[in-house]
């Protein structure tokens, strides 16, 4: 078992760290500001550990060798920013109909277009969610220090490869080239698919279950994969019937296993009355916005969705109905807020603090909106 270390590493290199730990061995892609150290620390450290690393000619073909990677039977993880994000839309979608495990991490940057590349943003949370056309399952985890993506980029593969689906790992450049000393602990849980085929079909599954076993390439066992709706065999299907099936079966394998998937962090002692709602790179901020509201008098609390995409709906849900008010706190026109008023539905008033010019958000910032809106 590997032993337990301390070091002082930048986000982006804590990604590589956490990948690594739980099994990555294989990465592709291309340099993009702020990610570029994802790439050049996988460089260095795969070959250590005998893997794998290829600098493609664009980040199409980034994600693209990755899921090749996959399909042979290796954890694979891709990284990018900003355009990159766009420009891989359609292979995620590829991987969400086939069902192929992946990790895929944006470090958000300003936009749009090639916009502010060495700033901070969170303009790319509904991408995650909506980015590809059609409907799809999305799993988006947004780490907030650099610890934390340490162990989500560990929680991201673990989820990845037990319901076969890419996994976005959401970060932002706040974390990315946030500089802290870590714990790089051996992984608690490594999970690995499971390649076993139901009835001899790739895409079968087992009576209750959601998930298929579709066995790695080289492995002895050919099928087809595709990107247009298939049977259990992978071949490509017109019937409305099969059709049906196969897409509820993607959404249900995520909506049936929230338990598993949801993870959120709340700070909401009684008697709290305003609450800030955050996620990535404003965690910070918003925990420290709360510690100078309370030393104030103001009745102020926290609540983080750790996983964005699925939203932990039923527990924010929760806490509008215990609060007179919701801030929203996010590097963006209000793309979290938008979800928070579907959610809440006028049991507590809401506002968004936001910003887009490549500045953070400050916690003085955070504490004069509170006195604005108490």
């Amino acid at each position: 078992m590997a032993e337990t270390t301390y070091a002082l590493l930048q986000g982006n290199e804590a990604c590589v760290e956490g990948g690594i730990a739980a099994g990555m061995r294989f990465f592709s892609g291309y340099p993009i500001t702020p990610s570029t150290e994802i790439a050049e620390g996988s460089a260095t450290r795969l070959p250590q550990v005998g893997g794998k690393f290829i600098q493609m000619e664009d980040e199409i073909g980034g994600i693209a060798a990755a899921i090749g990677a996959s399909v042979a039977g290796v954890k694979s993880m891709t990284a990018t920013s900003g355009p990159g994000f766009s420009l891989k839309q359609e292979n995620l979608g590829y991987a969400a109909l086939a069902e192929i495990p992946l990790v895929v991490v944006d470090v958000q940057r300003s936009g749009p277009s090639t916009g502010l590349p060495t700033s901070p943003s969170q303009g790319d949370v509904m991408q995650a969610r909506w980015g590809c056309h059609g409907d799809h399952p999305v799993i988006a985890i947004a780490p907030a220090s650099v610890q934390d993506t340490y162990d989500q980029t560990i929680r991201a593969f673990n989820l990845a490869e037990k319901y076969r689906t890419p996994v976005i790992l959401l970060m932002d450049e706040i974390v990315g080239h946030m500089r802290e000393g870590i714990c790089l602990h051996p992984a608690a849980e490594i999970i690995h698919r499971d390649n076993r085929m139901v009835d001899g079909k790739p895409y079968a599954v087992a009576p209750g279950e959601t998930v298929p076993h579709c066995p790695p390439f080289g492995t002895g066992t050919r099928y087809n994969i595709t990107g247009l709706l298939h049977d259990d065999d992978g071949f490509p299907t017109g019937s409305s019937d099969l059709s049906f099936m196969l897409c509820s079966r993607l959404m249900k394998k995520v909506e049936e296993n929230l338990d598993d998937i949801l993870e959120y962090e709340e700070d909401i002692p009684e008697g709290t009355e305003i609450a800030i709602l955050c996620y990535g790179g404003t965690t910070r901020a918003v925990e420290e916005a709360v510690a100078q509201a309370r030393a104030q008098g103001i009745p102020a609390g926290m609540f983080r969705p750790v996983t964005v995409w699925p939203f932990p709906e039923e527990a924010f849900k929760a806490l509008s109905k215990k609060v007179r008010h919701i801030v929203v706190a996010e590097h963006n026109y209000g793309q979290i807020l938008l979800e928070a008023q579907r959610i809440a539905g006028g049991n507590c008033t809401l506002s968004h603090i936001g910003k887009v010019d490549g500045t953070t958000i400050t916690p003085s910032e955070i504490v004069r909106h509170l006195k604005e809106v108490m």
